[in-house]
């Protein structure tokens, strides 16, 4: 593929994702002036400067609109760069830079997040109001975390149901949706990316005391044992052995 036709590819989808970004906009502040049943696709689609079209082309129903695409969860140039960091790790090993770059690509989307701060608050005010959104977010946080998912797979060239991939989507997510209620909350006065390092820092304290999974396998083989004096036959080794050591 030639420049002008990667050029035009990048202008079509620049559009197509401003024109996304509008929907949602007029959807979430239309929700918030009236309600979700207070207005029609027709009036987000007069207040966008679209046909009604055009709007289901992007999106299946107001509820969609309100909460975006997934697509504008991950904008292109800060995936390309998270991408670039794992570029010289062996494909299958898990890279020594991803728990870095994972940071960095948290910081970077909440820098968009910051942008547009106050849509976001509106949002919220939405989803307070609208409490049947609820269902719909959980859909689209699946959806979301199984693009992420694949984005980190494919960085890695790991399969996306590898373990240090399951467990970077679930903590870094929920990390991330702690993060970002606190800074929300009423009263808060801290900045967003002083408040998610301390959150990581806390997880990665946490996760660097000492721990082997050795420890529940005795604390397992005791219980056993206890199962079987139960039964009426006791072992020696039963009979010295205290369960809980094993879980100390």
């Amino acid at each position: 593929m030639g420049n002008s036709a990667i050029n035009a590819v990048g202008l079509r989808e620049r559009k197509r994702a401003a024109t996304r970004a509008t929907i949602t906009a007029v959807a979430r502040s239309l929700t918030a002036e009236r309600g979700l049943s207070g207005y029609t696709v027709e009036e987000v689609c007069e207040r966008a400067g679209i046909s009604r079209r055009t709007f289901f082309n992007y999106f299946p129903a107001k509820e969609d609109a309100i909460l975006g695409h997934v697509d504008d969860d991950f904008p292109e140039e800060v995936v390309a760069r998270f991408m670039a960091g794992g570029a010289d790790s062996p494909p299958g090993e898990i890279s020594a830079s991803l728990l870095a770059d994972l940071v960095r690509l948290s910081l970077d989307l909440s820098e968009r997040m910051s942008a547009s701060e106050e849509e976001t608050r509106q949002l919220i005010g939405v989803i307070k109001k609208e409490p049947q959104l609820m269902l719909r977010i959980i859909g689209a946080t699946e959806e979301r975390e199984g693009e992420f998912a694949r984005l980190l797979a494919a960085r890695e060239g790991v399969a996306a149901d590898h373990p240090v991939v399951r467990m970077a989507v679930v903590l870094l997510g929920n990390v991330a949706r702690k993060t970002s209620a606190d800074y929300f909350s009423e009263g808060n006065t801290r900045p967003y990316k002083d408040m998610l390092l301390e959150n990581i820092a806390a997880a990665r304290t946490l996760f660097s005391l000492p721990f082997s999974t050795s420890h529940f396998d005795s604390a397992h083989a005791g219980t056993a044992h206890s199962g079987t004096a139960h039964s009426g036959t006791v072992h020696s080794d039963t009979a010295q052995s205290n369960p809980s050591e094993g879980a100390q």
